[in-house]
């Protein structure tokens, strides 16, 4: 799937990245998750191909996230309906990098 790819290439740029796969996701991970792939058709009918949720000390308001929940009192978590690789772009790349930053 090019998404992960493109998500994967981004998340190794931020620096050491451990990667765990399970059933139902793709997390990347510092000491904690910062940014997890997955996708919705496994839990849902939808024609969304992935999800990328990624998890930021603070709330970011944008419409580009289809949801944001605020499962912890440190944690916000933004979810981000993604079609196709190019939607993995600057922006994208910096709410990657302050996630990696704040899973230190």
């Amino acid at each position: 799937m090019e998404i992960f790819r493109t998500v994967h290439e981004v998340a190794r740029g931020l620096g050491q990245v451990n990667i765990r796969v399970s059933k139902s996701q793709i997390a990347f991970r510092r000491h904690r998750g910062f940014a997890y792939v997955w996708r919705p058709g496994q839990y849902i009918k939808s024609d969304v191909p992935a999800v990328l949720s990624i998890a930021l000390p603070r709330k970011i308001d944008s419409p580009r996230f289809k949801e944001v929940v605020h499962p912890s009192a440190d944690v916000w978590m933004h979810h981000l309906e993604l079609h196709k690789e190019t939607q993995v772009d600057d922006e994208v790349r910096g709410w990657m990098q302050e996630a990696f930053d704040a899973a230190g």
